[in-house]
């Protein structure tokens, strides 16, 4: 395996402006992640922090035991029970078969940064990922994509969910999952791994109730002796310790709601763009109704209320619900990191360039709780070259950064035009600049006898270029028939490093590589040290 740091030039200018350390975007966090002297502070800061760790391992505990966790788990819940300890955490749904490969490039960056931070602080550091098992948006997770014919093809798994419930509540159509699974081994080609990996996708599959399991169970084959603890935001028991925060959250509601609007007003004025709407009448919470989660606003009167007035609840009522039943209520995507600073003493935050954006809203719903924002740091990014591909960038002299930044369409015309004795395209922009010169003294001509024949004269020319248009498109097309294994090889290139005109990771499944090289490469990857100030790594094979 060889690495190599590459620079991202599609980088927002709130992202870029991060790593480089820039005041205008610094001022909305608590802290620069990219300073050694932070994390001391902040683990320093944490010791004062009230956690109830015994609830919260007994929690974690609870959920890891049906999941079947592999025992260095269980050994790092049992070290949250120490007084020091503090966890590196982050997040992600739960997608199927790990979802985007962006998924695993964030777990590798939880247990790569608390290992280093537990060397560097000598304290007890635990690599959390937090699954968002309250997501309800079902779509988002129900498909990967696959390389096919050097296009990426979407495989949805076939299961009506017509209703907004937590996908942690989806149970598992095990008729239909199995068929989606069978269908995307039918597009692998066979190699060693091949058997192995279905009887294991299959065993994680029948002992998973909902989605969330199957995503859990999967993630601990993966990851079977690095620690990484997993926490479903849904879980009852979590609910249950949630209770007292919510009631702070419902309490400082209308400071957490106006001052994340302030924050992106501000934001938007220094010209950075955040993917988080809002509006100072949000409350930021669910309110779980049937199978249905209801996001909340406060109306005129200070009541809680549905957008469609699916429900209406006083202060006092609501309050009574997150106190007594808590399970009703959930969070969004400004609540939900609040939340999780109150259950967990974290030392990072461990974000993908999306959430740091949103976060960069969020110091005034911390400080409104009396909390600070633990330190953001962007994830580790990776794009995978296997053996194949490299000796094909090589062929063709492609230079991967461009390829990954750009990809390769231009590059493959240009070498498909070189391929000819002479250039073709060159050859018949020459034709149609001399047949418009030769053609001018007609075109005068037929304008000063008539309009119309001025109008035919142009048409004409039209025509002729049409004509030279039509040859110069069979030329390519015969050069394309007689390179076309050249050319399936640029799409490949195209296709894995920039597919769809974005990042390998946003797109492509572990799913590939597994078949190929077993889960030996998420291990070596895990064990390689890699630096987070770089904004991207190009990994060979």
């Amino acid at each position: 395996m060889r690495i190599t740091p590459i620079t991202l030039h599609k980088q927002t200018a709130l992202i870029d402006d991060y790593r480089h350390q820039q005041l205008e975007i610094l001022e909305h966090f608590d802290y620069d992640p990219y300073l050694e002297s932070t994390y001391q502070q902040r683990a320093e800061a944490l010791q004062d922090k009230q956690i109830d760790r015994g609830r919260l391992t007994e929690a974690l505990v609870t959920m890891n035991r049906r999941w079947d966790a592999p025992q260095s788990v269980y050994h790092n819940i049992e070290r949250l029970n120490e007084h020091n300890s503090v966890v590196v955490i982050g997040g992600q749904q739960a997608g199927l078969l790990t979802g985007p490969m962006y998924t695993i490039n964030k777990i590798i960056s939880i247990i790569q940064f608390a290992k280093r931070q537990e060397s560097e602080l000598q304290i007890p550091v635990v690599p959390v990922f937090w699954i968002a098992g309250e997501d309800h948006d079902f779509d988002e997770i129900n498909h990967v994509y696959l390389p096919e014919k050097n296009r990426m093809k979407k495989h949805t798994l076939q299961q009506r969910v017509t209703d907004k419930r937590p996908v942690s509540d989806i149970p598992i159509d095990q008729f239909a999952a199995v068929q989606w699974v069978d269908q995307l081994f039918g597009q692998l080609k066979e190699t060693e791994q091949t058997q192995n990996l279905y009887r294991t996708i299959q065993d994680c599959l029948q002992q998973s109730v909902t989605y969330v399991d199957f995503f859990a169970r999967v993630i601990y084959q993966l990851f079977d002796d690095e620690g990484i603890v997993l926490a479903n935001s849904a879980d009852p028991a979590m609910r249950e310790m949630e209770r007292e925060h919510f009631m702070t959250l419902i309490e400082n509601q209308r400071e957490i709601s106006s001052g994340v609007h302030k924050a992106l007003q501000q934001l938007s004025q220094k010209g950075y763009t955040v993917s988080l709407d809002t509006e100072p009448d949000e409350a930021h919470l669910f309110y779980h109704q049937g199978n249905e989660r209801i996001l909340l606003t406060r109306d005129d009167e200070g009541n809680w209320a549905g957008r469609q007035h699916e429900v209406l609840l006083t202060t006092e009522e609501i309050m009574d619900i997150a106190k007594h039943h808590p399970a009703k209520l959930s969070n969004n995507v400004v609540s939900r990191p609040v939340m999780q600073e109150s259950l967990f003493p974290t030392l990072a935050f461990m974000g993908g360039p999306g959430e740091v954006g949103y976060w960069s809203a969020l110091k005034p719903a911390f400080h409104a709780v009396g909390m600070e924002m633990p330190p953001v740091l962007p994830r580790l990014s990776f794009t995978l070259i296997d053996r194949h591909l490299e000796k094909s960038l090589r062929t063709y002299g492609i230079d991967d950064e461009n390829a990954v930044n750009h990809g390769i369409e231009s590059l493959k015309i240009r070498w498909l035009a070189g391929q000819s004795d002479q250039p073709v395209q060159q050859v018949a922009a020459e034709i149609r600049q001399a047949i418009e010169s030769a053609h001018k003294p007609l075109r005068d001509i037929a304008r000063g006898i008539r309009s119309d024949l001025g109008e035919l004269a142009d048409k004409n020319l039209y025509y002729l270029n049409e004509d030279i248009n039509y040859l110069e498109d069979r030329i390519m097309k015969g050069l394309e028939d007689r390179y076309t294994k050249q050319l399936n090889e640029f799409d490949r290139i195209q296709n894995t490093l920039h597919p769809q005109n974005g990042l390998q990771e946003r797109m492509w499944n572990p799913f590939i590589w597994l078949n190929d090289y077993g889960t030996g490469f998420i291990k070596e990857l895990t064990s390689q040290s890699f630096s987070f100030l770089d904004g991207h790594h190009i990994v060979y094979l």
